[in-house]
Protein backbone atom coordinates (compact mmCIF):
# COMPACT_ATOMS: atom_id res chain seq x y z
CA UNK A 1 0.00 0.00 0.00
CA UNK A 2 1.57 3.37 -1.22
CA UNK A 3 1.63 6.23 1.74
CA UNK A 4 0.04 10.09 0.81
CA UNK A 5 2.91 12.16 1.55
CA UNK A 6 2.34 13.01 4.75
CA UNK A 7 1.53 9.55 6.38
CA UNK A 8 5.38 9.29 4.72
CA UNK A 9 6.36 11.96 6.41
CA UNK A 10 5.00 10.52 9.58
CA UNK A 11 6.35 7.04 9.14
CA UNK A 12 10.12 8.01 8.13
CA UNK A 13 10.10 10.69 11.35
CA UNK A 14 8.58 7.51 13.84
CA UNK A 15 11.75 5.45 12.60
CA UNK A 16 14.11 8.28 12.35
CA UNK A 17 12.90 8.60 16.27
CA UNK A 18 14.06 5.08 17.00
CA UNK A 19 17.48 5.28 15.03
CA UNK A 20 18.57 8.81 16.29
CA UNK A 21 17.64 7.82 20.11
CA UNK A 22 19.61 4.80 19.65
CA UNK A 23 22.58 5.80 17.90
CA UNK A 24 22.31 9.32 17.80
CA UNK A 25 22.74 12.45 15.78
CA UNK A 26 26.45 11.89 14.84
CA UNK A 27 26.37 8.21 14.99
CA UNK A 28 23.54 7.89 12.53
CA UNK A 29 22.93 8.53 8.85
CA UNK A 30 20.16 9.37 6.11
CA UNK A 31 21.45 5.44 4.68
CA UNK A 32 20.40 4.16 7.97
CA UNK A 33 16.98 6.03 8.24
CA UNK A 34 16.28 5.24 4.27
CA UNK A 35 17.06 1.64 5.24
CA UNK A 36 14.91 1.28 8.20
CA UNK A 37 11.91 3.19 6.90
CA UNK A 38 12.28 1.35 4.08
CA UNK A 39 12.53 4.02 1.50
CA UNK A 40 14.98 5.22 -1.04
CA UNK A 41 16.93 7.90 -0.11
CA UNK A 42 15.79 10.34 -2.81
CA UNK A 43 12.19 9.65 -1.02
CA UNK A 44 14.41 10.20 2.40
CA UNK A 45 15.51 13.40 0.87
CA UNK A 46 12.03 14.48 -0.64
CA UNK A 47 10.65 14.90 2.36
CA UNK A 48 13.47 16.29 4.38
CA UNK A 49 16.71 18.53 3.09
CA UNK A 50 19.75 16.99 5.13
CA UNK A 51 19.96 14.98 8.22
CA UNK A 52 19.69 18.32 10.26
CA UNK A 53 16.01 19.01 8.77
CA UNK A 54 15.29 15.57 9.96
CA UNK A 55 16.86 15.91 13.37
CA UNK A 56 15.57 19.62 13.69
CA UNK A 57 11.85 18.23 12.78
CA UNK A 58 11.98 15.72 14.63
CA UNK A 59 13.09 17.17 17.52
CA UNK A 60 10.34 20.27 17.38
CA UNK A 61 7.69 17.62 17.56
CA UNK A 62 8.55 15.43 20.36
CA UNK A 63 9.66 18.38 21.84
CA UNK A 64 5.90 19.71 21.36
CA UNK A 65 4.48 16.71 22.58
CA UNK A 66 6.62 16.77 26.47
CA UNK A 67 5.57 20.72 26.68
CA UNK A 68 1.69 19.95 25.71
CA UNK A 69 1.58 16.98 27.89
CA UNK A 70 3.27 18.98 31.00
CA UNK A 71 1.94 22.74 30.04
CA UNK A 72 -1.95 20.95 30.26
CA UNK A 73 -1.24 18.87 33.53
CA UNK A 74 0.03 22.03 36.15
CA UNK A 75 -3.54 23.75 35.93
CA UNK A 76 -5.35 20.72 37.05
CA UNK A 77 -3.37 21.28 40.68
CA UNK A 78 -5.35 23.08 43.10
CA UNK A 79 -3.14 24.71 44.98
CA UNK A 80 0.99 25.58 43.95
CA UNK A 81 2.15 21.91 45.77
CA UNK A 82 -0.65 19.92 43.85
CA UNK A 83 0.14 21.67 40.47
CA UNK A 84 3.92 21.06 40.47
CA UNK A 85 3.55 17.65 41.30
CA UNK A 86 0.93 17.15 38.81
CA UNK A 87 3.26 18.91 36.44
CA UNK A 88 6.35 16.57 37.23
CA UNK A 89 4.09 13.38 37.03
CA UNK A 90 3.26 14.52 33.31
CA UNK A 91 6.67 14.92 32.55
CA UNK A 92 7.74 11.41 34.17
CA UNK A 93 4.83 9.89 32.63
CA UNK A 94 6.20 10.84 29.25
CA UNK A 95 9.42 10.00 30.37
CA UNK A 96 8.10 6.61 31.09
CA UNK A 97 6.24 5.89 28.36
CA UNK A 98 8.28 7.66 25.71
CA UNK A 99 12.35 6.86 26.93
CA UNK A 100 13.46 6.98 23.21
CA UNK A 101 11.45 10.78 23.00
CA UNK A 102 13.21 11.77 26.51
CA UNK A 103 16.62 10.15 24.70
CA UNK A 104 16.41 11.87 21.67
CA UNK A 105 15.87 15.58 23.60
CA UNK A 106 18.62 15.15 26.02
CA UNK A 107 20.45 12.14 25.15
CA UNK A 108 23.52 11.36 23.21
CA UNK A 109 25.46 14.45 24.06
CA UNK A 110 24.03 16.24 21.52
CA UNK A 111 23.84 19.45 24.39
CA UNK A 112 27.62 19.67 23.39
CA UNK A 113 26.48 20.56 19.50
CA UNK A 114 25.00 24.15 19.71
CA UNK A 115 22.55 23.90 16.83
CA UNK A 116 21.71 20.00 17.89
CA UNK A 117 20.60 20.65 21.69
CA UNK A 118 18.53 23.47 20.79
CA UNK A 119 15.28 21.32 20.71
CA UNK A 120 15.71 20.42 24.02
CA UNK A 121 16.44 23.64 25.23
CA UNK A 122 13.74 25.32 23.76
CA UNK A 123 11.73 22.51 25.75
CA UNK A 124 13.19 23.56 28.59
CA UNK A 125 13.00 27.36 27.84
CA UNK A 126 9.00 26.73 27.17
CA UNK A 127 8.92 24.79 30.60
CA UNK A 128 10.98 26.79 32.79
CA UNK A 129 8.56 30.00 31.86
CA UNK A 130 5.45 27.98 32.36
CA UNK A 131 6.54 26.95 36.12
CA UNK A 132 7.49 30.29 36.65
CA UNK A 133 4.12 31.87 36.00
CA UNK A 134 3.22 29.46 38.39
CA UNK A 135 5.35 29.76 41.54
CA UNK A 136 2.92 32.46 43.57
CA UNK A 137 6.64 33.84 44.68
CA UNK A 138 6.98 37.90 45.13
CA UNK A 139 10.44 37.56 43.08
CA UNK A 140 11.51 39.33 40.36
CA UNK A 141 10.25 37.87 36.92
CA UNK A 142 13.84 37.09 36.17
CA UNK A 143 14.20 35.30 39.40
CA UNK A 144 11.70 33.04 39.05
CA UNK A 145 12.11 32.02 36.22
CA UNK A 146 15.82 31.24 37.55
CA UNK A 147 13.81 29.14 40.38
CA UNK A 148 11.55 27.22 37.34
CA UNK A 149 15.22 26.74 35.25
CA UNK A 150 16.64 24.90 38.31
CA UNK A 151 12.97 23.10 39.00
CA UNK A 152 12.93 21.91 35.38
CA UNK A 153 16.66 20.82 35.81
CA UNK A 154 15.73 18.79 38.48
CA UNK A 155 13.17 16.81 36.49
CA UNK A 156 15.70 16.05 33.97
CA UNK A 157 18.51 14.67 36.02
CA UNK A 158 16.13 12.84 38.01
CA UNK A 159 14.86 10.97 34.41
CA UNK A 160 18.99 10.99 32.93
CA UNK A 161 19.74 8.71 36.01
CA UNK A 162 16.06 6.69 35.93
CA UNK A 163 17.14 5.60 32.58
CA UNK A 164 21.01 5.24 33.00
CA UNK A 165 19.93 2.99 36.00
CA UNK A 166 17.56 1.33 34.19
CA UNK A 167 14.72 1.49 37.64
CA UNK A 168 11.06 0.53 37.83
CA UNK A 169 9.64 3.47 38.88
CA UNK A 170 5.95 4.88 39.15
CA UNK A 171 6.24 8.11 37.99
CA UNK A 172 3.48 9.42 40.33
CA UNK A 173 5.12 8.24 43.24
CA UNK A 174 8.19 9.87 41.88
CA UNK A 175 6.12 12.53 41.01
CA UNK A 176 5.49 13.25 45.15
CA UNK A 177 8.77 12.11 45.95
CA UNK A 178 10.70 14.94 43.72
CA UNK A 179 7.56 17.46 44.13
CA UNK A 180 8.02 17.17 47.99
CA UNK A 181 11.87 18.62 47.70
CA UNK A 182 10.89 21.22 45.47
CA UNK A 183 8.40 22.02 47.33
CA UNK A 184 10.13 22.20 50.63
CA UNK A 185 12.60 24.81 48.56
CA UNK A 186 9.62 26.98 47.37
CA UNK A 187 7.85 27.18 50.99
CA UNK A 188 11.26 29.88 51.51
CA UNK A 189 10.56 32.12 48.78
CA UNK A 190 8.75 35.37 49.66
CA UNK A 191 4.89 34.58 48.70
CA UNK A 192 2.33 36.70 47.30
CA UNK A 193 -0.59 37.43 49.47
CA UNK A 194 -3.97 35.85 48.66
Amino acid sequence: MRLSAPERRIQILDVALGVFSRRGYHGASMNDVAEAAGVSKPVLYQHFGSKEDLYANLVAEVGNRLSRAVTGAIPTGTDPRSRIIAGLEAYFSFVSAHRDEFRLLFGHGTTRDAKLAGGGRDVERLLARTIAGLLGTTLPADRRLLVAHGIVGLAEGTCRHWLASDLQLDPAQLAVEVGDVVWAGLRSLPLESP
